[in-house]
């Protein structure tokens, strides 16, 4: 919601960059400063830098949920169809819509530029301790807290613990893409939302199954080791190597040039869009009828969410105040935590419990609401900005 559509931004295309990035090719090695690349496609003006589908975010995803919605009360059957192509309990569909997604920003991660985080580690601090420490739990904690007991005469207990668990998983998943975003409207540190990125990258590899087979055994739900295994190395580690291996070849075929990775990247924003359209298309198609037979429902599954959302985000602006963190580094950091990686939580939990299970529609009713969320956010961290240092204590 983890939107994480910001995948394909160029957002290397940003002001500020006082971080050095460090790049190998062959045996020569390349250390520059990244530098803003003034022919960058998705520039709009020096005020926004926004590109058309950036800017009109809500309204691009509005569209392709009222359309999966019509398709799917309009032609159930072909989504029937689209919903038995899997193997091994993964959705063969969803998941090439998803590797179109997640790819060009799996190129963009820059795992070099850890070796510069020494010099500001306060934002990177805050970043882990929040995102895994504390944000799955207090999840997992409100999804029992409402399920359980506040709905507890609403919805029968097999499906709340459907609904929990679909809650579980966005929990366990920080944003690892829209939070490029997210750091360019609030006129973020691109660099050190990258080095936090690549981190979070790093430690999703080893810490989501786990987190999520701790969480869902509390919760008394089986936990089909096997089929989570896969999808972490189906929806991480696997998009994390081929992007490395891209961005490496990238390089140093390019002279040694880091901005040839924006260029690359940039070309690819056609078909990640379109991937993430039509994942949101079939998303809502799958569960239209649910949905539109059960709008309470969805309201139901949406109030812990948002409780979550602007919970950890008060709570990780606030550490960054305290702390004195600037306010470039402060404002990306609390929007990693609120947003979530919906593309790895879909996944997961269509693997998991399947396409049309309750897990799978919480995961969806994630996405449902945290555009509008993030974007009220991005609004207070702007008018808020003044609040902090601008540059680090």
């Amino acid at each position: 919601m983890q939107f994480h559509l910001a995948t394909f931004l160029r957002l290397y295309c940003f002001h500020n960059h006082d971080i050095p990035t460090a790049e190998t090719t062959g045996d020569s090695k390349v250390t520059k400063k990244r530098e803003t690349v003034a022919a960058c496609p998705l520039e709009t003006s020096a005020d926004s830098g926004l590109g058309l589908f950036e800017k009109w975010l809500s309204i691009w995803v509005g569209a392709a949920i009222v359309a999966g919605l019509l398709l799917g009360n309009v032609a159930p059957n072909i989504f029937s169809l689209i919903a038995n192509l899997e193997y091994a309990s993964v959705n063969l569909v969803v998941a090439v819509l998803i590797w179109a997604m997640i790819f060009p920003m799996m190129v963009a991660v820059d795992f070099g530029s850890l070796r510069h985080i020494g010099g500001k580690p306060k934002g990177l601090v805050i970043t882990i301790i929040v995102n895994w420490f504390i944000k799955p739990f207090t999840m997992a904690a409100l999804a029992v807290l409402f399920f359980n007991f506040i709905y507890s005469g609403i919805i029968s207990k097999g499906d709340a613990q459907q609904y929990i668990a679909g809650l579980i998983l966005l929990g366990a998943a920080p944003c690892t893409a829209m939070v490029f975003v997210w750091s360019q409207m609030t006129k973020g540190d691109a660099t050190y939302t990258l080095v936090q990125v690549s981190v979070n990258d790093l430690i999703m590899i080893v810490a989501f199954a786990p987190i999520v087979a701790l969480l869902l055994g509390v919760t008394d739900i089986a936990v089909p080791w096997e089929t989570l295994l896969l999808s972490v190395i189906l929806y991480v580690v696997i998009p994390l190597i081929a992007g490395a291996v891209t961005r490496r070849f990238v390089i140093s075929h390019h002279s040694g040039h880091i901005e040839a990775v924006d260029h690359f990247t940039a070309r690819l924003k056609p078909l990640s869009i379109m991937g993430l359209l039509a994942t949101v298309v079939l998303l809502f198609a799958f569960q239209a009828q649910t949905i539109i037979g059960q709008p309470i429902l969805i309201v139901l599954i949406a109030i812990p969410i948002i409780l979550q959302s602007y919970g950890i985000f008060a709570l990780t602006y606030a550490a960054a105040w305290a702390w004195k963190v600037p306010h470039n580094i402060a404002a990306p950091c609390a929007m990693i935590g609120t947003s979530n990686f919906f593309e790895l939580a879909v996944a997961v939990a269509i693997g998991l419990f399947g396409l049309n299970s309750g897990a799978a529609l919480a995961t969806v009713v994630g996405v449902l609401v945290e555009v509008p969320v993030m974007l009220s956010l991005v609004a207070f961290a702007n008018r808020t900005r003044k609040a902090f240092p601008t540059i680090s204590s």
